[in-house]
């Protein structure tokens, strides 16, 4: 039997880096932050989508039909944001360091109880 080693520039080859955030995952992102920390009734859905993201395991899940409760534009958002997160496997705070902020006052302002 012929083995041999694979180097490991072969290696980053076969699994290449995601690319970055577009512009539009990014707005859609943005977008739900906003509605996140804001007072209507649908931020709590928000909040918890991207609180699910953000700390699952301490803030909660997220029941996907929580979707056919929110509007059009916002569902969208959530599709664009759910795709960004599977497609870079990161927590927002990694996408840009000002997510972290953000993400912080959403847990102040829906999980006081969680924040530092």
């Amino acid at each position: 039997m012929n083995t041999r080693t694979i180097t490991r520039d072969e290696l980053q080859a076969m699994f290449p880096p995601p690319a970055p955030p577009t512009d539009a995952e990014l707005n859609a992102l943005r977008r739900l932050i906003q509605i996140a920390k804001s007072d209507t009734g649908q931020s709590r859905r928000v909040a918890d989508f991207l609180l699910a993201w953000w700390n699952a395991g301490s803030c909660g899940s997220f029941d996907l039909t929580t979707l056919w409760g929110v509007d059009r534009a916002i569902a969208d958002d959530m599709v664009t944001v759910f795709g960004l997160i599977a497609r870079v496997g990161e927590y927002p705070n990694r996408l840009d360091p000002a997510f972290d902020a953000e993400f912080r006052a959403i847990v102040r302002e829906w999980r006081p109880e969680l924040a530092e």
